[in-house]
């Protein structure tokens, strides 16, 4: 028999477990169509850790050609306002991810939860406790010790009934009772212990008003929303894996046909970062940072603004992959997906960040001219540019030195050095002023070297940018370090944030070369030496230039293999 000649291998596509659970139940046909949803608490401005949620339950959808639902879980009105619905939709937008007319409130079903918790009175399976949260608290018991019943859980289907309807009428305070789900005050799941359902709070929501004095919790309301609008499989992180006898619960005792099913994974950590967002609205409410989108933030807000593009996060996101063990995840690989994206992408401008005056003595005077450069030498379809050249130039002041170390192949008296896409130059002299701090270097440039190389072959070691004093722009740059002091941690004993003092360092003084005339907000560039920038969103304007650094040009992160 002659042996198979196999012309093409087949590709092997390693699925994570929950693409295996969901293959599973479609052949089973426990599902005939796969929908998942992302379902925020409208409480705040999502971060990087909601960008992995966002993205597995919208990717999961496309993969299997489902449906994809953008769910507010507004339960809790306390907490809530339309500013933070507005920034979610903006950002889950941004990150690709499209609900369509798929756009669902808690609140919506409002009716309906009430309607649901009516049912459970009447299976006797609920019952209105007039229990402090102090006195629940204490009679829930232990982890190794069960709880004890309350002394209203044995109420009438009749007087439950009654009561509810009067703390919806609104006849009881905020905190004298709740209705709670009668399970079982002995179970080894603490959350099975009768938990709260309903409970009394006398405020406006944001979208219902005043109509409502009685809401759901989280854990009775969320199951709920899955169960009526279809979705089959309840995709959330791990810290509701002892919650899920009690979503299977209440899906079952409300016997809804198609119950989804609720999957754990590991949460996304970053490594010194800040997401709480109890710890970031201190920081907004102190003045400490500027908002939910400042760049040293990690909020998806935050990353847009300072310059993170929406396929550096998908990248970052699917590097980290899918699984069941919370880990964190070094900052540098976000750091590593940006550069990643932005290399071939942008094209390489040039940009003194901390100036000082080249003067090239021998050049005419008053003259300009315009010397080609190319956009970007990795990607040649970006093209190129003209950029001005004349007498006054601006260099980065750590480009020259008086006196230079070994190895120092920049500008310093007697020294040759080429003017990047320019000309070679040879610097002769330098001013200072009364604090001996240098003002002003003096050069004299080979006119036959325009282009940067010398017609005889002779070599220099060293190559500097540049930008025309005359037609430069001047603009302000923004550096940003983590906002968390690495070397300390994230926390002080007393639970305080370990802040860096050195988190933003902003240089009011730059020049950029005339080419960025016309920048508009979130245009980012590579800043020849200097990094990849970002034109800011709050405070650039056309006349008066704002750029936020995104990332430095080189890391020693390296992708694991």
């Amino acid at each position: 028999m002659e042996p198979e000649i196999v012309s093409k291998e087949k590709e092997v596509v390693s699925k994570n477990f929950i693409e295996q659970i969901i293959e599973k139940d479609l052949a089973e046909g426990a599902y005939d169509k796969i929908c998942t949803r992302f379902p925020p608490e409208p409480n705040g401005y999502l971060h990087i850790g909601h960008a992995k949620s966002i993205l597995l339950n919208y990717g999961l959808s496309q993969e299997y050609n489902g449906q994809f639902n953008l769910r507010f879980d507004d339960t809790n009105p306390t907490k809530e306002k339309v500013e933070f619905v507005e920034s979610i939709e903006a950002d889950v937008r941004w990150l690709g991810a499209d609900w369509e007319d798929r756009l669902f409130f808690a609140s919506d079903y409002f009716d309906q939860m009430y309607e649901a918790a009516i049912k459970l009175i009447k299976k006797g399976k609920a019952y209105v406790c007039d229990l402090t949260a102090d006195q629940i608290r204490e009679y829930r018991g232990t982890l190794t010790e069960p709880g004890k019943d309350s002394p209203y859980r044995n109420r009438s289907v009749e007087e439950n009934l009654d009561l509810f309807e009067r703390m919806k009428n609104g006849e009881f305070e905020d905190g004298t009772r709740v209705l709670r789900a009668k399970i079982d005050m002995a179970s080894p799941n603490i959350n099975m212990r009768d938990p709260v359902i309903y409970r009394v709070a006398h405020m406006e929501h944001h979208r219902t008003g005043s109509k409502w004095c009685i809401y759901p919790m989280y854990d009775f309301a969320h199951p709920i929303e899955d169960a009526i609008e279809g979705v089959t499989h309840s995709i959330c992180t791990l810290e509701f894996e002892d919650h899920r006898p009690l979503y299977d619960w209440v899906v079952r005792e409300l016997e809804y046909p198609h119950p989804p099913k609720q999957i754990e994974f590991a949460k996304l950590y970053l490594t010194n970062v800040v997401t709480g967002k109890r710890y970031i609205k201190k920081l907004v409410e102190e003045g400490i940072v500027d908002g939910w989108d400042d760049p040293r933030l990690v909020s998806i807000a935050a990353l847009r603004r300072r310059g993170f593009t929406p396929e550096s996060i998908r990248k970052f996101v699917e590097l980290c992959g899918v699984s069941k063990a919370n880990s964190s995840v070094d900052y540098a690989m976000l750091e590593y997906c940006i550069r990643e994206d932005l290399k071939l992408k942008k094209p390489r401008m040039m940009a003194v960040l901390d100036p000082v005056k080249l003067v090239i003595d021998n050049y005419p005077e008053g003259e300009i001219e315009y010397l080609d450069a190319p956009n970007n030498l990795e990607n040649e379809s970006l093209g190129s540019r003209k950029i001005p050249f004349g007498k006054e130039l601006y260099i980065e002041r750590e480009d020259f030195m008086e006196i230079p170390p070994r190895k120092y192949f920049r500008m310093f008296p007697g020294n040759e050095v080429r003017l990047m896409n320019a000309y070679l130059v040879t610097c002769t002299g330098f001013e200072k002023d009364e604090n001996g701090n240098i003002t002003v270097v003096h050069c004299t440039y080979d006119p036959q070297t325009r282009g940067g190389n010398a017609p005889d072959g002779r070599k220099v070691k060293g190559t500097i940018h540049w930008v025309c004093a005359e037609k430069a722009l001047k603009a302000e740059c923004r550096l940003y370090e983590n906002i968390i002091d690495e070397e300390k941690g994230v926390y002080n004993e007393d639970g305080s944030l370990n802040l860096n003092p050195n988190s933003l360092t902003v240089l009011k003084d730059c020049y950029v070369e005339s080419n960025f005339a016309g920048a508009e907000a979130y245009d980012s560039f590579q800043f020849v030496r200097n990094g990849f920038f970002c034109v800011d969103s709050h405070d650039s304007r056309p006349d008066a230039l704002v750029f936020n650094r995104i990332v430095s040009l080189k890391s020693s992160f390296k992708l694991p293999k």
